[in-house]
């Protein structure tokens, strides 16, 4: 199988790469479609969607913009404070747009 099958801190593996790449390749179409006569604006949260919202920009057949936002709950912890921090906000203007 893969490199996470010899990791003992990574359980069990619920989608296979192949499965998660068919799904984006999925939605994508369905965004072209839904979006034919618009441009609509990716909005990820930082720092985990970003391989996510870059394969999706990728399977998207029309033009779109990205757009980051960055929020954390752990500061200088490893534990969640419960508390969500805007580390980032969004540089785009989003009034009037369609975000996704």
């Amino acid at each position: 199988m893969g490199f996470a099958d010899d990791d003992p801190d990574v359980g069990e593996i619920l989608l296979t790469a192949d499965q998660i790449q068919t799904r984006i390749a999925e939605i994508g179409r369905q965004i072209t479609l839904d979006y034919a006569d618009r441009t609509p604006l990716l909005c990820c949260v930082l720092k985990g969607a970003y391989v996510f919202v870059t394969d999706l920009a990728r399977a998207i057949d029309r033009p779109v913009e990205l757009d980051f936002i960055a929020v954390s709950s752990y500061g200088s912890s490893t534990r969640t404070s419960g508390v969500v921090r805007l580390v980032k906000d969004l540089d785009s203007d989003i009034g009037g747009r369609d975000i996704v």
